[in-house]
């Protein structure tokens, strides 16, 4: 099988059936990888690549691939997906208070590293400035699929985990945009032309994607659609359209998708379960395809002469770029030095310089195949070593952090006609509603548990039902006090039935 930028070959349903069968095979031993990852600490990014380059060319499956400007519009296409994923599971209430040291980290943090990775590219290596400061540009933009997998299943802080979370979203726009501008055919302009063509595409992007988002959950919330499963499709059709509207603008549509999607994923959509699940499971498919390809993309028998240059940058950019960006940009906000630490080494590198290597491979800048190559070895190396160790410095700096109650998984669904909602309430082990009388939570008048499900077997509840873990509740709400129904079941899942007395406050309950 070829795959490449040659004469093109009509399809048949022989070749078809061929590349579904791949595809069926690569996503089983993908999603085989991810329980191996999880075990191991192995990011799996690495894992992906690796099956990519086992298919390749130098491996068994003898798959010539060498199409770098299709890998860079299907990268595109994933980092669209996987940037509207990480938007919805971002919460508001942990983004906020870092926002502005995260939005700072993404701008001053980015200019800060490009300026010592090139230094040392050109150097240290002997790359002329202009490659040098490619490759500065392109390594800079820590990758949002890595640090939302990885951050996810580390216990930390929430001002460390939205900090990296929010400028993980916001960084690639700013990089891409001087990624761009650097392949360009002809001479830079001046700096500060290029700093002010930065903050316009931001600016325009950050508008569009605010006021898409808005509208979206605001259609959504109004509209009831005949079928849950259109909920799901609804949503990424609005973050996607989020970043073709601020793209055509000439914003900057990764960042138009990313607050489009925060937007919508604290909005409390109607059947928010469901579209959670679909986005994660879209976003583990754009992870797994754009992983696969650029493992395709590569020639590892060419990577030897660059593989020294990769440890070099690589070490300039983990050991003196990342740490001094994050004092320069975060030691104004009073950012505690243990946490700038962490931070520090949790700047983790993936797909997304990958795929900024390709661009200038498209425009034909000379020494490009040199700087993907250095750029896929920096990437592989420094992943492998990051990873892993992360829990470790993050235990090593006591920074880890008990998750303590378990939320209360909430789904809504309007009941349109009858002008209100019916909320499926699932109680979690660790939930403090366990213990908690029917009664007892309290509801808003306008609000009642109609039906709970216990060990597969429901029945209507009285005010003196004590609930459990596992049990699933029914509620009904009208309208005007659907939202303070639901404030109140999250803040008795935190509190339990002193939670009124004890100050415990449901509006900033994760999602």
């Amino acid at each position: 099988m070829r795959l490449s930028q040659g004469r093109e070959q009509p399809l048949t349903i022989h070749h078809l059936n061929q590349l579904l069968l791949v595809c069926s095979v690569v996503l089983l031993v993908a999603v085989v990888a991810v329980r191996i990852s999880s075990r191991s600490g192995l990011p799996s990014l690495l894992i992906y690549m690796g099956i990519g380059i086992a298919i390749g060319q130098d491996g068994i499956g003898d798959i010539s691939y060498d199409n770098a400007a299709l890998t860079q519009v299907i990268g595109y296409a994933a980092l669209v997906v996987i940037l509207a994923e990480g938007g919805l599971g971002t919460k508001w209430a942990e983004a906020k208070p870092a926002l502005s040291a995260a939005s700072t980290l993404a701008l001053a943090g980015v200019a800060v590293s490009v300026g010592v990775t090139a230094s040392a590219a050109h150097f240290l290596v002997g790359l002329e400035w202009r490659q040098a400061l490619i490759i500065g540009a392109v390594v800079s933009s820590t990758d949002a699929a890595a640090v939302f997998s990885v951050l996810r299943r580390i216990p930390l802080p929430s001002r460390v985990t939205g900090t990296l979370e929010a400028e993980s979203g916001f960084n690639d726009a700013p990089v891409v945009i001087l990624v761009v501008a650097l392949s360009a055919a002809g001479p830079v302009e001046h700096w500060y032309v290029l700093l002010g063509e930065i903050l316009l595409e931001l600016a325009i992007g950050a508008a569009i994607g605010l006021t898409v988002g808005w509208l979206g959950a605001w259609g959504l919330r109004h509209v009831a659609l005949p079928a849950s499963g259109l909920y799901p499709i609804a949503v990424m059709a609005i973050a996607v359209a989020a970043y073709a509207v601020g793209a055509t603008a000439h914003g900057s549509g990764f960042l138009a998708v990313y607050l489009a999607s925060m937007v919508l994923g604290n909005a409390k959509l109607p059947h928010w379960p469901a579209t959670r699940g679909f986005a994660e499971g879209l976003g583990w498919i754009a992870q797994i395809g754009m992983f696969v390809l650029l493992g395709l993309l590569v020639t590892p028998h060419e990577l030897g002469d660059d593989f020294v240059p990769a440890l070099l940058i690589g070490l300039a950019l983990t050991l003196v770029a990342r740490p001094l960006s994050v004092v320069v940009c975060l030691t104004p906000f009073r950012v505690p030095w243990r946490e700038q630490v962490l931070m520090s080494w949790a700047g983790l590198r993936g797909a997304v310089p990958i795929i900024l290597a390709t661009i200038p491979m498209v425009q034909g800048i000379a020494g490009s195949e040199r700087i993907f190559n250095i750029v896929f070895v920096l990437v592989v190396v420094y992943t492998l070593v990051q990873g892993p160790t992360l829990p470790w410095v993050a235990g090593k700096l006591r920074l880890g952090e008990d998750s303590g109650a378990a939320d209360l998984g909430i789904e809504s669904a309007p009941l349109e006609r009858l002008r209100g909602h019916l909320l499926s309430v699932a109680i979690p082990d660790g939930s403090k509603m366990h213990g908690v009388e029917v009664g007892e939570l309290r509801l808003p008048a306008g609000a009642a548990v109609t039906l709970v499900v216990r060990e597969g077997t429901s029945f209507v509840p009285l005010p003196s039902t004590t609930l459990r873990h596992g049990d699933e509740l029914l509620v009904v709400a009208t309208d005007p006090v659907r939202d303070a129904a639901e404030r109140r079941l999250r803040a008795v899942g935190r509190g339990g039935k002193l939670a009124g007395w004890l100050g415990t406050d449901g509006s900033q309950a994760g999602r």
